[in-house]
C-alpha cells in the first residue's frame, strides 16, 4: 500500500497530494529527497531511501514538475513504476493547457482535482498486476537441442585422443612461426609406431605420450650432435672480479663506512643549514591565507569544429548546401529526446573516464543530466552538444559545491571561547602524503595565530615519529618563539612506538588543554580498507577521543581506487563504532594535486560518492602548497579536451 503521492513544481509549490495511510506527513521524506537528489545532480536512479520509506520519483523538464511516490522499504511494489507514467502522462494531459497559457501564474491559482483520476489509475495498475500470465515453458521443438540431428551427438570413442595427440605434436614443432602441414603421404614415426602398437595391443594416452617425447627428444639430440662444433677447452677463473665502473673510484677504501665511529654518530654529522626560503617558496604570499586552486580553461575550443579539406570542395545542393551544413546539429523550439542525447552522452561519459572519474559515476552523471534535459523545449540555434554539455558542467559544480561548509579557523575560535582545544584526526592509506599534509596545515595555522600540539600517533610505521618531528623543528624555525611573544607555537607528543595510539590521542589531547594549546592534530598510521583490525583500532580512536574534525587523506591520481577507499572507511567506522550514532568521516584533503595535470575525476568521485566537501589540496613540495579547493577551476579542468 502506498504511503504518499506528490505532485510539486521545481520551485517549490505542492499542486496535488493523496497520502495513502496515517502518519506522519510526506514533508520530511520529501525534502530529503531535495536535499540529497535533486539539488546534488544525483538523479542517476530514480530510487531514494529514506529512513523506512523508499521513494520514486520522475521529472517533467517541460512543464518543471515532480513526481514522488513513497511507500514502505519491505513491500515490494511492482506497479509502482507503471503508477507513475500513468499519472504522469494523466496530470500532464489534463492540465497542459493551463500550464502553458497561464505559466507561473496557472501553478499558483489553478486548482488541481486529480483524486478520482488517481484512484483510478492506481486501480488499474493494482490490477494488472495482479492478473500476470503464467510463465510458459518452451517445448522440444521450440528448443535448440531439437534441431540437431542424432549423428552429430554421437560420440566415437578413439576420435579425440588421436586429435590431442596431433595438436599437442603440432606445439612442439619448430619455433620458426611456420604451421605443421601435415601430409597423408608421410607418416611420422609416431604415427607408424601407433598404428605397429595398435595391432598387438591398445595403448593407453600416457603412452602414447611418453613415445612421442622420447621420439622427439632423440631426434633432437642426434641433430645436435652433429651441427655442436668442438671447442677448446678454456680454463676457468675461479672467484668473481669486482667489476669497474667507467666514471668509479677503484679505491674501496672511499666508499667504507663502517668505522663505528662516524656512521649514525649525530657529532660527526654535519650541521644542516635550513634556508626559510626554500620551505615557504612563495615570497610575495600574504602570510595565513588558504588561497584557492587556479586553472587555466581553453574557453576557445568549441564542442563541434567541422574541419574542412580544401583540396575537397563540399558537395552543394541547390545552392544551399552551406547554409544548411552550419545549421547542423541546431534545435529550434523542439523537447529533447533520448535519441538526441545519447551519442552526445556516451562522448561525454568516455571522456569523464578518460579524466579518473569512476566508470559507474561517470555513467551515473551522465543518466542524471539525460533525466534532467529529457523533454525540455530548447531554443532556436541551441546545439545539443553544448546544451548537454552546458547541464554537464553545472552538475558537476553542484556536485562539488559542499552541503556543510567547513570552516575550520571560525571552528577553532569556538573552541577557544570554550576553553578547550580543537582536535582533527587524520586517515587515510598508506603513502597518501598524511604527514606532509599535516605539516602544511599546521603552518598554515600558526601562521593564523594558533599554537599547535601534533599527536604522534602512528606508532606502526619505521620513521614516523622522526618524520615528524624534523617537520616540528623546521616550524619552530620559521616561527621561533621570539617572534610570537615566547610562546612555542608547535610541539610534538610522542610516545615511541608500539603502544596504543588512542591512549597516546587521549593523553595528547589532554595534556593540550593543561597547556593551553588551540588545536591538536591527530597523525594516525596508514592502513588498507580491507584491514579490519586496523579499521578496528581506528574506529575505536575516533570513537574515544571524540574529534572535532575527522579528514580522510586521498591521493588526487588514484583515480576510481579513491571511490573504493573512501566507501570502505566510512563503513568501518560505522560498523566498528559502539556508539548508537557513529562518527564518519567529514571532510577530505586531496593530495598530490599538482602531478595528474587535468586529470581531476578524483575529486568528482570522491565527493559524489559520500558527500563529503574537499577541505584542503594539497599541491607541492613546500609549507605554503596548501589550497582550498575551486570547484569551477576544477570542472574547467575536467571538461577540456
Amino acid at each position: 500500500m502506498l504511503d504518499f503521492f506528490t505532485i510539486f513544481s521545481k520551485g517549490g509549490l505542492v499542486l496535488w497530494c493523496f497520502q495513502g495511510v496515517r502518519g506522519p506527513a510526506a514533508t520530511a521524506p520529501v525534502n530529503a529527497l531535495i536535499r540529497s537528489v535533486l539539488l546534488q545532480e544525483r538523479g542517476g536512479n530514480n530510487s531514494f531511501t529514506h529512513e523506512a520509506l523508499t521513494l520514486k520519483y520522475k521529472l517533467d523538464n517541460q512543464f518543471e514538475l515532480v513526481f514522488v511516490v513513497g511507500f514502505q522499504k519491505i513491500l515490494t511494489l511492482t506497479y509502482v513504476d507503471k503508477l507513475i507514467d500513468d499519472v504522469h502522462k494523466e496530470f500532464r494531459d489534463k492540465y497542459r493547457n493551463e500550464f502553458q497559457q497561464k505559466g507561473a501564474l496557472g501553478l499558483l491559482n489553478g486548482t488541481f482535482d486529480f483524486k478520482d483520476d488517481f484512484m483510478r489509475l492506481l486501480r488499474d495498475a493494482e490490477e494488472s498486476s495482479k492478473v500476470r500470465a503464467p510463465t510458459v515453458m518452451k517445448t522440444f521443438e521450440q528448443s535448440l537441442k531439437s534441431q540437431k540431428t542424432v549423428k552429430c551427438m554421437i560420440e566415437t570413442r578413439g576420435e579425440k585422443p588421436k586429435e590431442k595427440v596431433k595438436n599437442k605434436k603440432n606445439k612442439g614443432s619448430k619455433k620458426d612461426g611456420t604451421e605443421a602441414v601435415a601430409v597423408p603421404s608421410k607418416a611420422s614415426a609416431a604415427d607408424k609406431q601407433l598404428s605397429a602398437a595398435g595391432d598387438k595391443e591398445e595403448l593407453t594416452k600416457d603412452e602414447i605420450l611418453q613415445k612421442n617425447r622420447e621420439e622427439f627428444f632423440r631426434r633432437h639430440m642426434k641433430a645436435g650432435e652433429k651441427s655442436r662444433s668442438p671447442k677448446p677447452d678454456a680454463q676457468k677463473e675461479k672467484g668473481k672480479k669486482p667489476r669497474v665502473w667507467d666514471l668509479g673510484n677503484s679505491n674501496a677504501k672511499v666508499l667504507d663506512y663502517s668505522n663505528s665511529a662516524t656512521n649514525g654518530s649525530a657529532e660527526a654529522c654535519p650541521v644542516e643549514e635550513f634556508d626559510p626560503d626554500m620551505a615557504l617558496g612563495d615570497k610575495n604570499r600574504e602570510p595565513g591565507r588558504l588561497y584557492d586552486l587556479e586553472y587555466e580553461s581553453d574557453d576557445e575550443a568549441e564542442e563541434e569544429k567541422v574541419v574542412q579539406n580544401p583540396s575537397k570542395p563540399s558537395v552543394k545542393k541547390g545552392g544551399l548546401g552551406g547554409m544548411f551544413g552550419m545549421l547542423k546539429g541546431l534545435v529550434g523550439s523542439k523537447s529533447l529526446t533520448r535519441d538526441d542525447m545519447d551519442p552526445v552522452l556516451e562522448k561525454m561519459k568516455d571522456h569523464l573516464i578518460a579524466k579518473n572519474v569512476a566508470a559507474e559515476i561517470a555513467v551515473q552523471l551522465c543518466e542524471s543530466v539525460a533525466k534532467k534535459l529529457e523533454g525540455k523545449v530548447m531554443g532556436t540555434f541551441t546545439t545539443v552538444t553544448s546544451t548537454v554539455k552546458q547541464a554537464l558542467q553545472e552538475a558537476l559544480v553542484q556536485i562539488l559545491q559542499p552541503q556543510r561548509r567547513v570552516d575550520v579557523l571560525r571552528d577553532v575560535m569556538d573552541a577557544q571561547r570554550n576553553r578547550r582545544p580543537y582536535v582533527v584526526t587524520f586517515c587515510g592509506v598508506n603513502g597518501v602524503g598524511k604527514s606532509t599534509n599535516l605539516a602544511k596545515i599546521s603552518f598554515w595555522l600558526i601562521e593564523n595565530g594558533f599554537s599547535v600540539l601534533i599527536a604522534a600517533c602512528d606508532t606502526f610505521r619505521a620513521g614516523a615519529v622522526e618524520q615528524l618531528r624534523t617537520h616540528t623543528r623546521r616550524l619552530n624555525a620559521l616561527h621561533p618563539p621570539e617572534s610570537h611573544g615566547g610562546r612555542t607555537m608547535v610541539q610534538l607528543y610522542e610516545k615511541g612506538y608500539g603502544k596504543d595510539a588512542a591512549g597516546i590521542a587521549m593523553e595528547a589531547i589532554s595534556y593540550a588543554r593543561n597547556q593551553g594549546f588551540d588545536v591538536v592534530l591527530v597523525d594516525t598510521a596508514g592502513r588498507m580498507q580491507d584491514n579490519a583490525p586496523l579499521m578496528t583500532a581506528l574506529a575505536k580512536l575516533i570513537a574515544v577521543n571524540a574529534p572535532d574534525l575527522v579528514l580522510f587523506v586521498g591521493e588526487a591520481l588514484v583515480g576510481n581506487e579513491a571511490v573504493d577507499q573512501l566507501v570502505k572507511f566510512n563503513k568501518a567506522l560505522a560498523d566498528h563504532s559502539m556508539a548508537q550514532t557513529p562518527r564518519l568521516i567529514d571532510g577530505i584533503v586531496l593530495t598530490k594535486f599538482d602531478t595528474i595535470d587535468d586529470k581531476v575525476g578524483a575529486a568528482i568521485s570522491m565527493t559524489y560518492i559520500t558527500s563529503k566537501p574537499i577541505v584542503f589540496v594539497g599541491t607541492g613540495q613546500t609549507y605554503c602548497d596548501l589550497r582550498s579547493l575551486n570547484a569551477k577551476a576544477v570542472v574547467a579542468a575536467l571538461m577540456k579536451a
